[in-house]
């Protein structure tokens, strides 16, 4: 499995939920006995679990308390991280080519690189889908990236803070957000919570209730059209209940600077635009030495997580399409969903198959088991159904319960990056230093 041997070296391409945890599994036990060399390599030097981001971009959160730095964490769990975008692969040489770096400036900081590899891991994550809408990447912002979601906020900040400034003419801020998916509802209600919040710090003359409107656009039938129809209807409720529009068999056809065209022939006037209406993976991956890919660029994979056309090469998460026979037919095969428990799931059956390849071991099937799925509203409210054999089914839960079932997966992705002693401490830490902050980011 290496040449000259050589320590197996075992390269993860993208520091998300997934490939952060397998390389700090991967750094815990092989790492630190110096049976392989593991390396980690993302184009940002910080990690935040993506699904924070709606808080980021609200300003229920401030990401710099969250942030994680690669180059940290590293350190503490014996791996190597090295600061890229993958440019390109060399099956033959089993090697990648990663991008260069250049400050404020435009100074080189970091020349582009090549490394090589014997296991190579691909879990880059996803973007948003604009499926060719014209106005979409001109007008709207996404939720892919922290940079992304503070931009939001500061628009956000700044057009409340000009409507107040000139509530004899009756200004409003109008939020669009196309989307009705997991992403799309949470950021609406923790909208509105935020601007509740907000208003108490200084801008006394908007009512958010009024001055606020926010629309959600869905195509489909209904808001979260993956989930259960139960799930979908109480958050449609909740929603409501919150003074959320929500326009659902609508297709947004056309997004302007100031407005968004749907094909009913509806203009809604827009001050911000949120497009949260679909994923795809990175389009680098569409063109990686022959790789198999689909129609999202999704690299196709096979149950072991290998991709079809390298044993050597594997890929999970939102970014890879692995086969999911137990809801595949004949006519419609289907693949593993873009979810957060599908990638941890993924990165602990990668975590023994490195170790298989590297005694020389097979590779088994990965089985992915659904534990349900759970929507937070913020303010102490969240919605979901839960699965599996220990409850004989699906069960629905909403409220309290289920708001802190949805904090406690963030729990477990520190608790995988960091231990439980230290993420007990720093939960303690934390509400501790509530006290002296504001409850939402004000700039």
């Amino acid at each position: 499995m290496t040449n000259n041997n050589q320590k197996h070296r075992v390269i993860i391409v993208g520091g998300g939920a997934g490939g952060l945890e397998l390389a700090t599994r991967l750094g815990n036990s092989l790492g630190k006995k110096k049976l392989a060399d593991i390396t980690l390599v993302d184009k940002k030097p910080t990690h935040l679990w993506k699904p924070l981001l709606h808080e980021v971009a609200a300003g229920s959160m401030d990401i710099h308390a969250h942030q994680l730095d690669y180059l940290a964490q590293a350190r503490w769990r014996h791996f190597n991280f090295r600061l890229g975008a993958l440019e390109s692969i060399n099956r033959a040489a089993k090697q990648i080519s990663i991008s260069g770096l250049v400050d404020d400036d435009g100074e080189e900081i970091l020349p582009p690189r090549n490394l090589s590899y014997d296991t190579l891991v691909i879990c880059v994550g996803s973007t948003v889908n604009d499926f060719g809408i014209p106005g979409v990447v001109q007008h709207a912002l996404a939720l892919d990236t922290a940079e992304q979601a503070e931009k939001f906020h500061r628009k956000l900040v700044a057009a409340c803070v000009r409507a107040n400034a000139h509530q004899k003419t009756d200004a409003n801020v109008d939020v669009v957000i196309i989307g009705a998916g997991a992403t799309g509802v949470e950021l609406s209600a923790e909208l509105r919570n935020t601007t509740d919040v907000l208003a108490g710090y200084g801008l006394d003359k908007l009512n958010p209730s009024e001055n606020v409107k926010l629309t959600i656009i869905e195509a489909a039938s209904r808001v979260l059209p993956p989930l259960p129809e139960r799930v979908a209807e109480s958050a449609h409720e909740l929603l409501l209940h919150k003074n959320i529009n929500v326009l659902v068999n609508e297709k947004v056809t056309e997004v302007k600077a100031d407005s968004v065209l749907t094909a009913s022939g509806k203009n809604i006037h827009a001050d911000l635009i949120v497009w949260a209406a679909g994923i795809k993976a990175p389009d680098i991956l569409a063109n990686l030495d022959g790789l198999e890919t689909n129609r999202l660029n999704q690299l196709v994979v096979h149950q072991t997580l290998a991709t079809t056309r390298d044993d050597n090469i594997f890929s999970f998460g939102d970014c890879a399409a692995c086969p999911w026979p137990e809801k595949s037919t004949p006519d419609k095969p289907a693949t593993i969903p873009p979810r957060a428990q599908a990638a941890h799931q993924q990165a602990s059956h990668l975590l023994k198959s490195i170790k298989a390849r590297i005694n020389d071991g097979g590779l088994t099937n990965f089985r992915y088991q659904d534990f349900g799925s759970l929507v937070s509203f913020g303010d102490y409210k969240a919605v979901g159904s839960l699965m599996g054999k220990l409850i004989g089914g699906s069960l629905f839960i909403e409220g309290l319960l289920a708001r802190l079932m949805y904090m406690s997966l963030y729990k477990m992705h520190l608790i995988a990056l960091h231990g439980y002693f230290n993420v007990v401490l720093d939960t303690a830490a934390r509400f501790l230093k509530r006290r002296t902050e504001p409850r939402v980011k004000l700039h």
